[in-house]
């Protein structure tokens, strides 16, 4: 079997580096775009300069470089203090348009698209576990979740106009790893966990490494479809807070929107009453299907990951307690 030539947008951040070396462990050849060069280039991977906004140059390289399959992960997971909406629309939304409409152009067989579960969106009446087939609620307060499901709107589109275009998109749980960070992790490292009264706030967790073979077996593999990328379980706040060894603060959602609301006019902090929700209804994924059907089984549970992340804080001396084994075999 002939493997393939993959391009991956956003190739040099955390999950994009994890994707380009578990492609390259397949024999897969890799075209990495960014807006930098790596400060470590591997030898084996060419490199380009790309910025998804810019639909021209996103286009040349595609034209270039003739990839079979374009892995497309730029976004903007974390935005900064000064970053707005508009700019997150730019790069999530319109950046992903551009992408796709290079891969149309020039004859990209296949686009393997890192998605989110936040596309279901952030709702007490969400089910559990959330599976494939329901439907896609991102809330437009919350951009991020917004932009994800307006690029799973989009990408539905072009699948009815273009099936020759195989898609296979990866809706991903909160990724854990040794060095990243996040909000989430924000949250995981404070001194007193936050629990919206009357939510456990379930976290489904799940490994870089088991996400970058995730992509890898899309790539590769024949399977196209929409598939939930997650560890299995969830790990709930006060238990959590148990792991580590921690206290809660437990707060009504109605308090929290108005000190969230007071801390960002203040300054104090740049999240508003819209994350609420964020807090209180996580969506819980089902990764059935990512298992049996996509062929990609992971190594750790959403607990596993969890103990693995609080060891790695441990070990480079950040406030984090350590916890039990850092992985063992799914099944």
């Amino acid at each position: 079997m002939t493997l393939p030539t993959a391009l991956v947008t956003g190739g040099n951040g955390f999950l994009g580096s994890a994707v380009v070396t578990a492609l390259r462990s397949r024999g897969v050849r890799v075209i990495s775009t960014d807006l930098y060069e790596p400060a470590r280039p591997a030898s084996t991977v060419t490199y380009e300069i790309a910025d998804v906004r810019r639909r021209d140059r996103i286009a040349e390289v595609i034209a270039t470089h003739r990839p079979d399959v374009v892995v497309h992960l730029a976004s903007i997971v974390n935005p900064g203090r000064d970053t707005t909406e508009e700019e997150e629309y730019a790069v999530d939304v319109e950046g992903a348009r551009n992408v796709v409409d290079a891969a149309l152009a020039h004859g990209v067989r296949r686009l393997v698209v890192a998605s989110s579960g936040a596309a279901y969106g952030y709702h007490a009446d969400n089910p559990l576990p959330l599976t494939e087939d329901h439907p896609l609620r991102g809330n437009d307060e919350f951009s991020y979740s917004r932009n994800k499901r307006l690029v799973e709107e989009m990408l539905a589109d072009t699948r009815a106009a273009h099936p020759e275009l195989e898609q296979v998109i990866l809706r991903i749980g909160t990724i854990l790893g040794e060095t990243v960070r996040n909000q989430i992790t924000a949250l995981l490292d404070r001194k007193r966990l936050l629990v919206v009264a009357g939510s456990d706030s379930p976290f489904v967790f799940v490994w870089h490494t088991d996400v970058a073979e995730a992509f890898a077996e899309a790539v590769a593999g024949p399977v196209t479809g929409i598939f939930n990328i997650a560890g299995d379980g969830v790990v709930t706040v006060p238990e959590i807070a148990a792991m580590t060894g921690r206290k809660t603060l437990t707060v009504p959602a109605p308090v929290l929107k108005i000190a969230l609301r007071v801390g960002r006019a203040l300054g104090l902090t740049e999240h508003g009453p819209e994350r609420v929700g964020f807090l209180q209804y996580r969506p819980v994924l089902d990764n059935r299907r990512m298992c049996e059907e996509l062929g990609a089984q992971p190594r750790y549970t959403s607990r596993q990951a969890l103990e693995a992340y609080l060891r790695a804080r441990a070990e480079q001396d950040v406030p984090a307690a350590t916890a039990g084994p850092a992985r063992s075999d799914r099944r």
